[in-house]
């Protein structure tokens, strides 16, 4: 038997697999190491965002299956943390995530809260020294 090492995954359900994951890759420079299409167009994919995975899957790209639809009450918040949570704040933004609050220093941290087109909120930032 192989050894596997053991690990957990945030999995992300959006409307929109495909849009879901050219968003990631802009805004958080995600590298999709798993994709998988069904031949109704739905999408699985295992993204990596500076060592760190998350799945996520979707439907096609039809614009009743709208990611916030799908994710109106997300239940899970993503902390990504960053040396430079401004310049990765700032990337997310421009790629199409909306600011819940902008990145600054309390609690210990230096962060900023987003919210992707998809409905999922992440706070990006790093713990102070």
């Amino acid at each position: 038997m192989p050894l596997v090492k053991s690990s957990v995954s945030p999995w992300l359900s959006v409307g929109n697999g495909a849009q879901a994951v050219e968003f990631y890759i802009a805004a958080f420079g995600a590298k999709e190491v798993y994709h998988l299409e069904d031949p109704g167009g739905g999408v699985v994919s295992r993204l990596a965002i500076d060592g760190g995975e998350f799945w996520l899957s979707g439907e096609s790209g039809s614009q009743e299956n709208s990611g916030r639809a799908v994710t109106a009450n997300p239940t899970v918040r993503m902390i990504w943390t960053v040396a430079d949570p401004d310049a990765a704040f700032l990337r997310a933004l421009a790629a199409g995530a909306s600011e819940i609050f902008p990145v600054s220093e309390g609690h210990g941290w230096r962060v900023g809260r987003l919210v992707d087109p998809f409905g999922h909120h992440w706070e990006i930032g790093h713990p102070l020294e």
